[in-house]
């Protein structure tokens, strides 16, 4: 029988983190039918370890570092529910997390793929929904070009900074540590693209779920915590480029985005 929701972890080299969550996700996942998956790319003992003691989710191990793309790609393959929440290991739940997104999701048929609010530990709240890159957001970024006037009402408008975050609403893409998504919807578009190995994989896979006409949306009032490390954003840009591989991930992954939808109109949503 299919479960009503996948809850499909995503891990690497983390386990005190990748413990802190599933522990969440056992005692917040709600009286829904659910199973569990971990997916971990290069896993180590010390993980194994962590799997020991839930020996009721499954878990699917890789001996080297395959990226996120092959990650959520795994796990949707694997998974049954009728609803797929993907998640990081760094995410934690909250008590009303599922049972919630299940009700807004079940609230509108058209409704593919759910973003929650993603909350740091103190309570701040973190940037989880965008608008869609431009060639220039990038390099605004990226450089100092974006401390000028132009560039940061460009950050502005890319951050949704326009949007007060009090009711929910429809959004260009949502940040891929939190994920839920309908199955029908996914099976539809299909699996993240194999071209990403990181960063860029959540961008074009909502702008497929909308040229596909479902609705990518953003909730507010359901919360995760995410303990958010910006590895590829630390230094100055030079200095990033130089030392920091997770830059040029994101670079790559830039181009490779540009270069697929070169000509191609944005999706046209409210």
């Amino acid at each position: 029988m299919r479960p009503k929701i996948s809850i499909a972890i995503n891990s690497y080299r983390n386990p005190e983190l990748l413990r802190l969550c599933l522990e969440s996700v056992f005692r917040f996942a709600g009286k829904e039918d659910f199973e569990v998956l971990v997916v971990d790319s290069d896993t180590e003992e010390a993980t194994r370890l962590v799997m020991e003691e839930f020996p009721q989710a499954r878990f699917f191990p890789y001996e080297r570092n395959v990226g996120f793309r092959v990650l959520l790609n795994r796990s949707l393959e694997e998974s049954k529910g009728e609803f797929l929440f993907l998640i990081n290991h760094d995410i934690i739940l909250t008590e009303e997390t599922v049972p919630s997104l299940i009700r807004f999701m079940e609230s509108d048929p058209h409704i593919g793929v759910i973003g929650p609010r993603q909350i740091n530990f103190n309570g701040s709240e973190q940037v989880s929904c965008f608008r869609f890159y431009r060639p220039w957001t990038i390099l605004y970024r990226r450089t100092m070009l974006g401390k000028l006037p132009f560039g940061r009402r460009h950050l502005d408008w890319f951050l949704m900074k326009d949007y007060d975050r009090k009711d929910p609403r429809t959004v260009d893409w949502i940040m891929g540590s939190a994920m839920f998504v309908r199955r029908s919807a996914a099976e539809e578009i299909g699996s993240m693209d194999t071209r990403f190995f990181m960063y860029m994989e959540d961008v074009d896979w909502c702008r497929r779920f909308w040229d596909a006409g479902w609705k990518v949306m953003h909730v507010p009032s359901i919360p995760v915590y995410h303990y958010h490390g910006k590895g590829s954003a630390s230094g100055s840009f030079l200095r990033s480029l130089l030392l920091n591989r997770l830059t040029w991930y994101h670079i790559s992954s830039a181009m490779k985005y540009f270069w697929k939808y070169f000509g191609k109109p944005l999706p046209k949503h409210e």
